[in-house]
């Protein structure tokens, strides 16, 4: 009862720092916003009506810029953290995240590929978010089929996923090279893609995007149990009615369907999916039925004040949201391992 109880106050405290870190991130930029008014005009539109809402121009700005953008960076770094929390659960390894199979690599293919030699605003997305994508899931696929087909011949299954992931990533990214040096012209927006950034969120592309996220968080949080069971070992995970391969296989598509929703929209954005999970459990503990839900809501916490840093620190000019990550996640980690070194999560 103590565990459970535990686990409800760690979820409501989580809840909070996301709407805290939401609320924070609609009232401050380029436009301060007053959080009564931010607040009043939200409640208002939901029809319940309290305070005094913002004047029409500041009211425009929160609804049609700051709401969408800030729910577009709780749903993509929610992403990112519970598909790294699955990959970590799946691989029983602290180290791997959601760009793991290739699904980097494959995006940041797809995308350089668009943005080089193709059309950029065809279709309800655009061009380059849909073929990231689609590269995304190629790039995974190419692994799985690749390991799989290893692990048919005798080798061990999670550690020939892994092994076919680090090759698949390697050729994808020495092919996104060689058509970056034969668009040369086109360099400062390809890198400006692949370090991330939220500056042309719409609600549009939330509701592109939204299903494919749904889809994903459902079967990856309903899959916490099986993980937990997986932890022990393959035999022993038999024994109790698990069936090892049927859930790598059902976590990893869910995963990297999660991984390709939130590259289309936001770029290449790091350490969000290898971080977050290891700051869980070391709050929470290591159960993925309590891991995998926190990760959600910690990481789209996490992704909201990083796009805060982002889009204010410069102001007027953007830092790429891939940058805020890297300079606070590498040394974070860094201090994680410092602090019990050689230790996993």
């Amino acid at each position: 009862m103590a565990g459970a109880g535990r686990r409800r106050v760690a979820v409501v405290v989580a809840v909070v720092a996301l709407v805290a870190a939401g609320l924070l991130g609609v009232c401050v930029g380029a436009v301060a916003l007053p959080a009564p008014g931010v607040v009043s005009s939200l409640l208002g539109r939901a029809g319940v009506h309290v305070g005094t809402p913002l004047p029409s121009v500041q009211e425009e700005i929160l609804v049609q810029w700051r709401v969408p953008r800030v729910l577009l960076a709780a749903l993509v770094g929610g992403l990112l953290a519970v598909a790294g929390a699955s990959y970590q659960g799946v691989f029983r390894n602290p180290l791997a995240d959601p760009y793991l199979l290739g699904a980097a690599a494959g995006a940041g293919l797809g995308a350089t590929v668009v943005i080089g030699y193709g059309p950029q605003n065809l279709g309800p997305l655009g061009t380059v978010p849909a073929a990231a994508f689609v590269g995304a899931l190629v790039g995974v696929g190419l692994a799985y089929g690749l390991g799989t087909t290893a692990a048919r011949q005798g080798s061990a299954g999670s550690a020939t996923l892994l092994l076919a992931g680090i090759a698949v990533t390697s050729f994808l990214t020495a092919v996104q090279t060689l058509v970056q040096q034969a668009n040369s012209d086109d360099l400062r927006q390809i890198y400006s893609w692949i370090l991330g950034q939220l500056g042309t969120a719409s609600w549009h592309q939330l509701r592109l995007v939204l299903p494919y996220a749904l889809v994903s968080a459902t079967v990856l949080l309903v899959s916490g149990r099986a993980l937990d069971v997986l932890a022990v070992g393959d035999d022993e995970a038999r024994t109790l009615g698990v069936r090892p391969g049927l859930v790598r296989f059902v976590v990893l598509v869910a995963a990297s369907l999660g991984t390709a929703a939130a590259v289309a929209v936001s770029g290449l954005i790091g350490f969000v999916g290898l971080v977050v999970p290891h700051v869980v459990r070391r709050l929470a503990g290591g159960s993925h039925r309590i891991v995998l839900p926190l990760s959600l809501l910690v990481g789209g916490a996490f992704l909201v004040l990083a796009d805060l840093i982002a889009r204010t620190v410069v102001s007027p000019a953007e830092l790429p949201i891939g940058v805020v990550t890297a300079f606070v996640g590498a040394p974070f980690f860094a201090a994680l391992l410092r602090v019990r070194p050689g230790s996993t999560p």
